[in-house]
């Protein structure tokens, strides 16, 4: 008999999930959602066998409910399930990028004989809403897990079997805890100081417009994800808090350290700090799927002249590469100006920078463009 994924939640991740498990597995797969709209969608795009605008009718036959919503969302999906009668050996667990406190209200399952394990998978993109699915989303991606020690290693291991064969993700099994404070280093930390330097630097546009005119470019890269979903990001804040105001302490301190060696110019601890930076930087692993979504850009040296840059998408579009966004970084009269091409998906750059190399166009990657910069300043 076929088993049953009851997914809560037909957005970006559930539907994603949704596609993984109906592509790659041979469940039976129901969609609950409170838009009937994004189910009859979500149906007509083959990704669920069912949809309900219910909940009892979604979950009372599944083997597997996965609740992709929002935090503060997911732990009111928890309060709602306790109150229904699930199957007895059914297995819950949520998408939340906070761990502890869902976990914690988790127990309340737990109580009742039904297994909950907490998931996080590290994959995400700059769109929204059942649109914006599809299955190659988690392929290769971090897939966190965070069973309590009272769960049992048959369950651990049948949710780690299935959701491995439907994402096609790296699953790590993780403490609540430490998944708290590792993504709150790696991704809202860093939501928090892009919204910080958009605000600041706001701020000093009201009294001088020239802050907003020169921010294109490397930083509107920089702060991109300050544009993030503000309600998301209030709730993943208030949840993660005493983990987050550690983080921040420790980066106020980390910068103490900047202000401090440039009040004593002292330039071999300035140069020291950046050196340090560097070299942890490039240790990082490349081309991971990550918490914050990576965008693939080239650029292109290209003369000032009317009609070029719509010649160039014109040969993409030839070509059938999707562009995501296109800016122009540099452009001086009688000078060549630098044009920046951003692609979401991987294929889709490699593609175009040979598309642009083959018809004589001078194309630098990020890294090219990095190494060009550095030689520069030397």
């Amino acid at each position: 008999m076929r088993e049953c994924v009851a997914i809560l939640g037909i957005g970006l991740i559930g539907g994603s999930l949704a596609l993984c498990l109906k592509e790659r597995t041979d469940c039976k797969v129901v969609g609950f959602d409170l838009y009937e709209e994004d189910l009859l969608f979500a149906k007509a795009g083959g990704a669920i066998d069912e949809g309900y605008t219910e909940l009892l009718p979604a979950v009372k036959e599944a083997d597997y409910i996965i609740i992709a919503l929002p935090v503060e969302k997911i732990k009111q999906a928890i309060s709602s399930l306790t109150q229904l009668s699930l199957k007895s050996n059914v297995i819950v667990t949520d998408v939340g990028s906070t761990k502890a406190e869902i976990v914690d209200i988790g127990r309340e399952l737990n109580r009742q004989g039904i297994t909950f394990i907490g998931g996080h998978p590290m994959a995400g993109s700059h769109r929204s809403g059942f649109k914006a699915a599809h299955s190659l989303l988690f392929e290769n991606a971090f897939y966190i897990l965070t069973p309590q020690t009272s769960t049992t290693p048959e369950a651990v291991e049948k949710l780690k079997r299935l959701i491995q064969e439907a994402t096609q993700a790296q699953i790590v099994l993780m403490d609540a805890d430490e998944h708290d404070r590792v993504v709150g280093a790696i991704s809202h930390l860093p939501h928090i100081i892009a919204s910080g330097l958009v605000y600041q630097i706001g701020k000093y546009n009201e009294n001088n417009g020239w802050f907003h005119q020169l921010a294109a470019g490397g930083f509107r890269d920089i702060t991109r994800i300050a544009s993030s979903h503000p309600i998301m990001w209030r709730d993943v804040l208030l949840s993660n808090g005493p983990k987050l105001v550690q983080l921040i302490d420790d980066w106020i301190e980390q910068m103490e350290e900047f202000r401090v060696a440039m009040l004593n110019r002292d330039a071999k601890k300035i140069e020291h700090l950046f050196d340090r930076a560097r070299r942890l930087r490039d240790q990082l692993p490349d081309r991971k799927k990550g918490m914050i979504a990576r965008l693939y850009q080239c650029y292109l040296d290209i003369p000032d002249r009317p009609g070029i840059i719509a010649k160039i998408a014109s040969y993409l579009a030839e070509d059938e590469i999707n562009i995501s966004n296109i800016g122009v970084l540099e452009n001086r009269e009688d000078a060549p100006g630098l044009l920046q091409l951003t692609f979401r998906q991987e294929e889709d750059y490699r593609r175009a920078v040979q598309c642009l190399r083959q018809r004589g166009y001078i194309v630098f990657t990020d890294e090219e463009k990095e190494e060009k910069e550095l030689l520069s300043v030397r």
